[in-house]
């Protein structure tokens, strides 16, 4: 909901909203412009002092003006010709034109209506509106991805446009909710929408019907400092019954032109007060600092508008575009999807298809777009769910399931739910199995039981179809041809062999990084953005099947590496494995944010076996803040599988790495990682109650070993596995 809020009024008026800032930095120059230029009364000048001056020399001044920056403006006339310029109040003479600053003049206009009238000061009002709940909105979804409002100003990691658009919003959120709200208030007061609670102020009926009174003998002018100044106006020439009105930062007054008595004060009231506040908040008027300081901050609206447009447009293309979706409220079908990298976006397209081919009206959304409420026609609800990270929802279904519990009664429309994910990884489907098990809580009727899709087969999905069709009482073939992210070649530059001794040949592969375009850097796709633990997708000649490879680098290492065991029978690690420097291979970039080693300077217990340590060694090299890692790595035997034996005694050496423990399974005392975690077993015990987190990646037989080996050592101390992975510090890259 929140994002939604930001994202349109973003798109929607992003011109308006655009221009409104534009002008508005443009215009906060003027006030620190005019502070500057113009001469300023010394300390401790008074009202009487500088209209006396200015009488001598102009002998038929009106009106003496000060602005808030200081400048004063005198107006008179000579012999019938008016006359006005901007004053040296040491002297009382002019030194510069009144005129108004022309270029001044057209921002102002172009700021407040774009030259339209009350139209375009409708129109600017509205900019003003979705600048505020942009602002509100932005300031919610930046605390949200920093962590909370207590970590506003915590590193982030991701797409450059990503990062450019939260950074410039964490600065310039504040000066946009000011602007914005001063903003709304001035056209509110514009259009007469506020109370009007000026003072009455009323000439006086009374005066002495004298005139000539001494200026700089004058009582209330001898006590007000020109700094309170706002204006002064003189009687008009031989009338005298009019009198002298003295405007300050107090309020206004009536002096008698023949007495110099003060005839009537009135103060300013508590909402006049406000009221040029927020004048002086929104224009810098009186605080040319702050005014400098807003229009920076304004300045970042064109460049979040930009990111803000990058950033649409690349979640838009991990979407395929669905030809007759129908609205939500005229559907039979609801198909709602749950997706992080976009491929299951493209099942929902096909399955689309074919159901509206057959005669169906088929509406396809985000989950997290979840309204039963709009459901009018819907005969079923059809859900196709990836699992994000270790078993969390992905991106497009975030408010899913709060959604779903919040459905109250559920409604009468069966549901059914399909998972998509990778037997591979423990948490396989595991966030489509939390949506089948909570509408099942709910009482949600089902139309047929959870069913999942392993490695976006298109044999399972077919399979899935026909089952379905059963359901609906019509034949469904399902055709889907799965749509492949965009792929880059890559060269090998070098390779390491390992494991020949031990029948297990082993390659730690190393590879040119390619070149990022600009598009790719602001939108972090491709090989432009990259960490340890992330994957690579490998397309093997001869298949159009995929396999991943967890990365052994991150882009600031200026390079790509895996490690790789060669299977028996294995195409693709087949392959991988006879490759030889200037060879090159298809692949892609897949993001595995569930396996990381998070934020902080908390210890890392890494635990590998096998190629298993290519992503923990990642994360070592990458250790330049020398965060406390201990590396328990599982080995077949040192002179012949020590993956990164060359590294190890550098990386101690350089702090990168705090302790490296080998476990030799072919050594003259054979053990695995999971014996070296019991041989070690006090210390790793204090390691994780003082907050350490636990990283295991290989094999999922060593996993589970390692598992219960980390259950007895922490049976003493009340935690478990499954305690610590709730709180984030277990995690697991299987295979």
């Amino acid at each position: 909901m929140i994002r939604a809020l930001h994202r349109w009024p973003g798109l929607l008026a992003l011109a308006l909203v655009t221009v409104l800032a534009l002008s508005g930095a443009a215009l906060s120059v003027f006030p620190a412009v005019e502070r500057l230029s113009a001469p300023q009364a010394e300390a401790g000048l008074m009202v009487a002092v500088l209209a006396d001056r200015i009488q001598m020399v102009y002998p038929g001044v009106e009106q003496i003006r000060r602005s808030p920056s200081g400048r004063i403006t005198a107006y008179w006339f000579d012999q019938g010709t008016p006359g006005a310029a901007v004053i040296d109040p040491a002297t009382g003479a002019g030194v510069a034109s009144a005129d108004p600053n022309q270029v001044e003049r057209w921002l102002t206009n172009l700021h407040r209506s774009l030259f339209l009238g009350d139209g375009g000061r409708i129109a600017m009002a509205a900019a003003a509106a979705a600048m505020l709940v942009l602002s509100l909105s932005g300031a919610a979804l930046v605390a949200r991805r920093a962590g909370g409002w207590r970590h506003w100003f915590a590193h982030l990691r991701g797409p450059l446009a990503g990062r450019l658009h939260v950074e410039v919003a964490r600065i310039a959120v504040i000066g946009l909710l000011l602007s914005s709200t001063t903003a709304l208030w001035m056209t509110a007061s514009t259009f007469d929408l506020l109370p009007d609670s000026a003072a009455a102020s009323a000439m006086p009926t009374e005066v002495s019907g004298e005139t000539g009174f001494v200026l700089d003998q004058m009582a209330t002018l001898m006590q007000t400092p020109v700094a309170e100044l706002r204006e002064l106006s003189f009687p008009y020439p031989g009338d005298a019954t009019d009198v002298f009105t003295l405007k300050t930062d107090r309020g206004t007054g009536y002096l008698d032109q023949g007495t110099g008595g003060l005839l009537s004060w009135s103060d300013l009231t508590g909402w006049e007060r406000v009221s040029e506040t927020i004048y002086m908040l929104h224009t810098g008027q009186g605080a040319a600092t702050l005014g400098l300081v807003l229009g920076l901050m304004a300045l970042g609206v064109p460049m979040m508008g930009v990111t803000g447009v990058l950033i649409w447009l690349a979640a838009r293309r991990g979407r395929p575009r669905i030809r007759g979706n129908q609205p939500a409220a005229r559907a039979e079908t609801i198909l709602l999807v749950g997706s992080e990298g976009g491929s299951t976006w493209g099942f929902a397209a096909t399955l689309h298809a074919t159901l509206t081919k057959t005669g169906q009206s088929v509406h396809v959304g985000p989950m997290s777009g979840f309204a039963p409420e709009r459901y009018d026609r819907a005969k079923r609800i059809i859900v196709l769910a990836a699992t994000y990270g270790d078993g969390a929802a992905p991106a497009s279904a975030r408010s899913f399931l709060d959604r779903l519990n919040a459905a109250d009664p559920p409604p009468h429309i069966p549901i059914a739910v399909l998972g998509f994910g990778d037997r591979s990884f423990p948490a396989f489907c595991a966030f489509a199995k939390a949506v089948a098990a909570a509408a099942q809580a709910k009482g949600w009727p089902e139309l047929m039981p959870l069913d999942t899709i392993d490695r976006q087969s298109p044999q399972d999905f077919a399979r899935w179809g026909r089952v379905l069709g059963e359901a609906l009482g019509i034949s469904l073939e399902l055709s889907h041809q799965p749509v492949l992210p965009k792929t880059e070649k890559l060269t090998l530059v070098s390779r390491r062999d390992y494991g020949a001794d031990v029948q297990a040949p082993t390659a730690i592969l190393r590879f040119a990084l390619p070149r990022a375009t600009l598009w790719q850097r602001l939108i972090g796709s491709g090989f432009a953005r990259f960490t340890a633990g992330d994957l690579i997708g490998v397309l093997p000649e001869g298949s159009s099947v995929p396999r991943l490879y967890s990365l052994a680098s991150s882009r600031r290492d200026g390079f790509v590496e895996i490690v790789v065991k060669k299977h028996p029978g294995g195409l693709c690690s087949g392959q991988l494995t006879a490759l030889e420097p200037g060879d090159m291979v298809t692949t892609f970039l897949r993001r595995n944010p569930g396996f990381q080693p998070g934020k902080g300077q908390a210890p890392l217990i890494l635990i590998g076996a096998g190629t298993g340590v290519g992503p923990l060694a990642g994360f070592v090299r990458g250790n330049a803040g020398r965060r406390p890692i201990h590396l328990f790595f599982g080995i077949r035997h040192t002179d012949s599988d020590f993956l990164y034996g060359e590294e190890m005694p550098t990386w101690l050496d350089q702090g990168r790495l705090a302790r490296l423990v080998t476990a030799i399974s072919r050594g003259a005392r054979p053990h695995y990682v999971q014996d070296a975690l019991r041989n070690d077993a006090t210390e790793v015990s204090r390691l994780i109650r003082d907050g350490a987190r636990v990283m295991v990646c290989g094999g999922r037989d060593m996993a589970a070993g390692v598992a219960d080996a980390l259950a007895e050592i922490l049976s003493p101390s009340g935690l478990t596995p499954a305690v610590l992975k709730a709180e984030g510090r277990y995690v697991e890259d299987v295979y």
